[in-house]
């Protein structure tokens, strides 16, 4: 009788990469779609207060963002102390607020101009007297509905 020898190869078979385009294109087009992308480049600098009561909402396409807090510069720095409004892109005084919200309720359509929130997002040291300032500006240009951003109030234990 003959011996009988095993032929053990000691090489690692070569991965199979044929289905990696089709997983990296999937994951891609996941974050593509999932992903949140800024639509307003933030001309100024705010803190968000935090509150004890807090909802969250769920518009979408029929918000106009009005910022509050101090002019910063491209690189995010901090130009001066004094407080700047942002409607949307433009930086605007309390008196220009009414015709930036007309133009931002000209470009949407009818169905969003009758659901339009004004989301306030104003830097927690802003002095009550521009917030009021601002709300009456916004009565005079018809915005009532109007949030104020907030976060969650950590509870000290």
């Amino acid at each position: 009788m003959g011996r009988f020898r095993r032929r053990y190869s000691h090489e690692m078979p070569g991965l199979n990469l044929a289905s990696m385009p089709d997983l990296i294109f999937t994951v891609l087009f996941f974050f593509m779609i999932v992903t949140h992308m800024r639509q307003t480049e933030l001309k100024v600098r705010y803190v968000v207060p935090q509150g004890t009561e807090l909802e969250k909402t769920g518009y979408k396409g029929s918000v106009v963002y009005l910022y509050i807090g101090h002019p910063v510069d491209e690189q995010g720095r901090a130009v001066s102390d004094e407080t700047r409004i942002q409607v949307n892109d433009r930086l605007v005084s309390v008196h220009e607020i009414p015709g930036a919200i007309a133009e931002a309720r000209d470009r949407m359509s009818s169905e969003d101009r009758m659901r339009m929130t004004v989301s306030v997002h104003a830097d927690r040291d802003t002095d009550m007297g521009v917030i009021n300032d601002v709300k009456q500006a916004l009565r005079q240009a018809g915005a009532l509905r109007i949030n104020y951003s907030a976060t969650n109030q950590e509870s000290k234990k």
